[in-house]
């Protein structure tokens, strides 16, 4: 019985069986009604931390990488933006693996397009060899204004 107000719920264009539901009350009650059409956009207001894989000697932050989820990238496209001095890098198991399931770009056009440096695997001895960058403190509390 269950599996078929699924099914029903499916066929008449719902997610599950209680929007089905909602939307029969709502019939019944003879109230107009739409069902996923509007769009309300929000602000994400938290203030988060990261906590980076690894720091360098010379003070590179490296961030070790299997998959890349579209969370990590947006967190790591804001932490770029109110911390351009940090100089944020990425290992990858694979960069030339896909951002998503049918998606065109790869983890390494990403960070390309994005101004990330990145390597497959493992650090580069270059990497360790550059200049020092200014020092990283344990703590760097956030810049802007909370609001």
């Amino acid at each position: 019985m269950a599996g078929s107000r699924k099914l029903e719920a499916r066929r008449k264009g719902f997610r599950s069986v209680i929007e089905l539901e909602i939307s029969e009350d709502l019939l019944a009650y003879g109230k107009p009604f739409s069902y996923e059409k509007n769009k309300i956009e929000w602000e994400d207001l938290a203030y988060r931390s990261y906590t980076p894989d690894f720091i360098t000697h010379n003070n590179i932050v490296i961030e070790a990488k299997g998959r890349f989820m579209a969370a990590d990238r947006r967190k790591h496209l804001a932490i770029k933006k109110q911390y351009p001095n940090l100089d944020i890098r990425f290992i990858f198991e694979n960069s030339n693996k896909k951002l998503y399931k049918g998606a065109k770009s790869t983890y390494a056009q990403w960070c390309w397009k994005n101004d990330f440096r990145f390597y497959d695997k493992k650090i580069p001895k270059d990497w360790l060899q550059e200049k020092s960058n200014p020092k990283i403190p344990k703590r760097i509390p956030f810049i802007g204004k909370k609001r």
